[in-house]
């Protein structure tokens, strides 16, 4: 990632983090089954009296993505680490376990501390244990009261990872042709999804079918009880929404004071949702270009209006595509990577000034800015090797999602995905085959997140969110049901609200510290 200012860097940590497998994993919508007992069940009895081992934390794994050991909070409070033992399947408790990493800040002021306040970023694949630290700034306010945990989700970090590629096999994966246009490129291109699904059951067989979100909902709850938390206070981000949602769904009694963030439409099919997305992320483009077309001769793209910017970036993405230009070190940049690069910089406002200089750069020649933040994207880390984000983004998305599209119904719907986005259309609706090769059978269609009795949600909407388009916090709000989800406008940019704005970090401030819950439809900007 491009070196900004310390805040920028920590503001813009949980939206990178919920963005990491956005565009190479196809966002799925997701659904669940389960009692809905809300105690765990009998069978996790055993599990939920075990006491966690908490110690100094590491440095984040490579499968975290790497770097330093966390710092020290302010005050020199030190993060601590455990793991958590769970059962590798829910329905087989007595059979194998796995254990999850965890990770957590203790409360500034323990005198009034209300319980643990656990965090999902999003993704799915993205690990909250290397990203808690890193965001941590925008929460301490909440840690006043909360103790600050997260964890990585089964499949994910050091969670009994999912192994797909090796390095050197992501390396040319992520560079490869996401947008065939002859038959040979179609053939390449699929005969590359089904080598990624072959690698992952060959590495991860038998996980595969057991990385859901519905697992990682009975993790939270079964995490709940051995924190020793009564209640679920919880803050969920892009797919944390959605996750947040089953959680609801399966023990809603088990419901605390919760806020969702970047909310994922739970009523879409996967077509649907990505078809959302690049209507998303063309809003997010066309707001970037009028910016840019507003400050005249300033804006340092070729163009005098948004068509005429626009254009020129189509332009410049073809010419990638038929041939690379230099990257960072030997790598040259693509047009995929080209793509990844410019969608991660709409992820936020703060990203734009730097989309402008590494369009500007690579038209120049220089594409090494543009792959840079190609690499935050899809989980490389500076010294060659890969996060497991984007291979436990698949895991998770494809075992969740039961909808498999054949060749013919993705050309079928490519015109679709071109009228919704003459930039990302095309290359979110190749994304459609995704899970066609997928080992293991999906779960739903998309999620049942209704939660009849559950405390108050806050269900937060961005109105320029690129890749968690505003309608579906109207959606999750009227789904999670009546007197559940209480809905709230940002009217800004970027993915999430949160530390964006000031109006919305009173509200969520007052809930989750003071449980004063914000009245249903109000707007901050």
């Amino acid at each position: 990632m491009p070196t900004t200012s310390a805040a920028r860097r920590t503001a813009a940590a949980r939206r990178a983090a919920a963005s990491a497998a956005a565009l190479a994993v196809l966002l799925t919508a997701a659904g669940c089954s389960g009692d809905g007992n809300g105690d765990g069940g009998d069978d996790a009895t055993d599990f939920a009296a075990q006491k966690l081992d908490w110690q100094p934390c590491p440095a984040p794994s490579q499968a975290e993505g790497g770097g330093t050991k966390p710092s020290p909070l302010p005050g020199g409070a030190q993060w601590e680490c455990s793991f958590m033992q769970a059962p590798l399947d829910y329905d087989d408790p007595g059979g194998d376990t796995i254990e999850l990493a965890l990770i957590r800040a203790r409360a500034s002021e323990p005198d009034r501390r209300i319980g643990s306040l656990v965090f999902n970023f999003g993704g799915p694949g993205g690990s909250g244990v290397a990203t808690l630290p890193a965001a941590a700034v925008d929460y301490g306010t909440l840690r006043t009261r909360y103790d600050l945990v997260s964890f990585d989700p089964r499949g994910v970090g050091r969670s009994v990872p999912v192994e797909c590629l090796d390095d050197q096999q992501m390396e040319e994966w992520v560079a490869e042709d996401s947008t065939p246009d002859t038959p040979a490129e179609v053939e390449t291109f699929t005969e590359s999804l089904t080598s990624f699904a072959d690698a992952c059951e060959d590495n991860s067989g038998e996980q595969l079918p057991h990385v859901g979100t519905t697992e990682a909902a009975r993790d939270m709850d079964l995490m709940r009880q051995v924190l020793g938390d009564d209640k679920l206070h919880y803050f969920g981000i892009s797919y944390g929404t959605e996750l947040g949602g089953v959680y609801a769904h399966l023990f809603p009694q088990n419901v605390g004071r919760a806020v969702f963030d970047a909310v994922v439409d739970p009523t879409e099919t996967s077509e649907q949702g990505s078809l959302g997305q690049a209507e998303g992320f063309q809003l997010a483009l066309t707001n970037f270009l009028e910016d840019c077309v507003s400050r005249g001769d300033d804006c340092r793209l070729p163009g005098s209006t948004v068509g005429e910017i626009q254009d020129w970036i189509i332009r410049f993405l073809d010419g990638l595509d038929a041939k690379p230009i230099p990257g960072i070190g030997g790598r040259e940049l693509t047009q995929s990577q080209g793509l990844n690069g410019i969608a991660q910089t709409l992820y936020s406002r703060e990203y734009w000034e730097l989309l402008e200089q590494a369009l500007d750069e690579a038209e120049g020649g220089d594409g090494a800015l543009l792959m840079a933040f190609s690499d935050a994207l899809t989980g490389r880390n500076e010294n060659g090797t890969y996060s497991n984000s984007q291979a436990a983004g698949a895991a998770i998305g494809c075992v969740d999602s039961k909808e498999r599209y054949t060749l013919e119904q993705t050309r079928a719907a490519l015109p679709r995905f071109e009228k919704a986005s003459p930039v990302f259309g095309t290359f979110l609706g190749w994304g459609l085959l995704g899970c066609t090769e997928w080992p293991v059978p999906g779960t739903w269609t998309h999620p049942d997140v209704s939660a009849p009795g559950a405390a108050p949600i806050l269900v937060i909407g961005n109105t320029g969110d690129p890749a968690t388009p505003y309608e579906g916090a109207q959606r999750m709000a009227e789904a999670l049901g009546e007197g559940v989800g209480v809905r709230m406008t940002y009217r800004g940019e970027g993915h999430g609200a949160y530390g964006n704005s000031a109006c919305v970090d009173r509200a969520v401030n007052g809930y989750l510290l003071d449980g004063r819950v914000p009245k249903d439809g109000t707007v901050c900007r």
